[in-house]
C-alpha cells in the first residue's frame, strides 16, 4: 500500500447556505441546520437525473476551512470530555477533511438540489453524492 501517493479530487459543485460562520453552525445536520442548495457543475447534470424528492442521499464535501494537522480532539469541543483520536469522531479537523452528510432531497431544479439537514458552510465544495442503501436496496 502506498501512503505517499497524491490523489486529485475535483469538486462537482458547491453548497449555497446561510451558514457562513463555523463557530455558529450546528455540529450535525439534524441539530437545526437551515435548508441549503447544492449547486452542481453543468458537466454532471446527467448524473443527477434519477434523484427523487424525498430520498435520502449521502453528500461528500471537502471541508475547506478545516485544519489538516489535527489528530486528536475533545468531542464536540467540550474540554470536559477526554481527548479522542479524530478517526473516532466526526470532527471536521483531520488529515483529509472529507465531510459526510446524510440529507433529504426537498427539490431538484436542473443542476440545483435543495436539501434538509446539511450543516456545511456556504461555498463548501461538493465532491460526490451517493444513494443511501438500506437493507434490501439494490443499486
Amino acid at each position: 500500500m502506498r501512503v505517499d501517493a497524491d490523489y486529485l479530487v475535483r469538486p462537482i459543485g458547491r453548497v449555497e447556505s446561510p451558514l457562513v460562520d463555523r463557530a455558529a453552525a450546528p455540529r450535525q445536520g439534524d441539530e437545526g441546520s437551515p435548508d441549503a442548495w447544492l449547486v452542481f457543475d453543468g458537466s454532471v447534470e446527467r448524473g443527477l437525473r434519477d434523484l427523487a424528492v424525498g430520498s435520502d442521499v449521502l453528500v461528500l464535501t471537502w471541508l475547506d476551512r478545516a485544519r489538516r494537522d489535527v489528530l486528536a480532539v475533545h468531542p464536540r469541543g467540550e474540554t470536559s470530555r477526554p481527548e479522542t483520536g479524530v478517526f473516532s469522531t466526526r470532527s471536521p479537523d483531520r488529515p483529509n477533511p472529507i465531510g459526510l452528510h446524510r440529507v433529504t432531497i426537498l427539490s431538484v431544479e436542473g443542476t440545483r438540489m435543495l436539501v434538509r439537514d446539511l450543516e456545511a458552510l456556504d461555498g463548501t465544495p461538493v465532491l460526490d453524492v451517493k444513494p443511501v442503501l438500506d437493507a434490501g436496496t439494490e443499486r
